[in-house]
């Protein structure tokens, strides 16, 4: 008579097909977007081999390698070395997923950005070419736009194709791919962080108004205000400045979060007036006046 095999309800033996089932259970927990890490057993023409402990072998295309042109494989992915890879195509019929190192480094670089964001700080992009309204850019192996409003020089964008330039966050949208840059607010930023109240400025009008005059310092725009050019009453600011005139003043206020700068010529004056009897002798001692007001504040 044949005897019949019967496991015992507390054995602890681990059969194929339990092993089988075991598998099939960790591939089910193979899902989009996942990282996972894995060693690279084989190289092939269009991409590797991946064994990432899955039932079958992960493979990782050649055009998901890396952000930057793949040229040796090997160099990149070497045999049997650890790595982290990210799924970006959950398993077919045979149970193979498709892996991607270039949408981890594309994940790393919104991560970073967003932490650039968060810390108000900036960074050099390069202009890639012109889109409707404004500039497309590469942001650190992504692709950003600036629009035509925030760049400093917006008159010939076919110039700015190849030039870097800095750059500051307007608005980051991971899910939908989208990075809006300003250059002009990083141009201000940038001036704003070499300026402080008292300090004396050189720069160049550049627009006259009945409240007062705008000057031009390296980018960023100053108002100086008919009351604080002197002591004395002025009745007509086109008398005296004018368009494209080199002026000094002493940075009076700085508000960087609404991009104001208030200048004053009347804290030069030795006496009420002098800006308008002697505009060049006050523009030519500047300096000093500028140095004894900073004195009398100290003091």
């Amino acid at each position: 008579m044949k005897s019949e095999f019967k496991p015992e309800a507390n054995n602890s033996s681990f059969s194929m097909d339990d092993f089988a089932k075991a598998l099939e259970q960790q591939d089910f927990q193979f899902q989009k977007g996942q990282v996972v890490r894995g060693k690279v057993f084989q190289h092939e023409n269009d991409g590797a081999y991946v064994d990432i402990g899955g039932k079958s072998a992960a493979f990782l295309p050649i055009n998901e390698v890396s952000l930057k042109s793949v040229t040796n494989l090997a160099e990149l992915l070497p045999l049997q070395e650890e790595q982290e890879f990210v799924i970006i195509r959950e398993q077919d019929a045979d149970g193979q997923v498709t892996l991607s190192r270039r949408q981890l480094e594309i994940n790393q670089i919104w991560e970073r950005l967003t932490q650039m964001q968060e810390s108000s700080q900036s960074l050099q992009v390069r202009v890639t070419g012109l889109n409707k309204g404004g500039v497309t850019v590469n942001a650190q192996g992504l692709r950003g736009f600036i629009p035509r409003s925030h760049l400093v020089e917006s008159n010939d964008l076919e110039a700015l194709k190849g030039q870097t330039l800095s750059a500051t966050f307007l608005e980051i949208d991971r899910s939908n791919n989208k990075l809006v840059l300003s250059n002009r607010l990083a141009t201000r930023s940038a001036s704003f962080s070499q300026l402080e109240p008292g300090q004396l400025v050189e720069g160049k009008i550049t627009g006259i108004k009945p409240f007062g005059a705008f000057v031009d310092l390296d980018g960023v725009s100053g108002l100086l205000h008919i009351k604080q050019i002197s002591q004395k009453y002025i009745e007509s600011l086109p008398s005296l400045f004018q368009v494209g005139q080199e002026i000094k003043a002493v940075i009076v206020d700085l508000d960087e979060g609404k991009g104001r700068i208030s200048l004053s010529t009347r804290v030069l004056e030795s006496y009420p007036g002098e800006m308008i009897e002697k505009m060049s002798e006050v523009m030519e001692n500047a300096e000093a006046r500028a140095n004894k007001v900073r004195n009398n504040i100290n003091e």
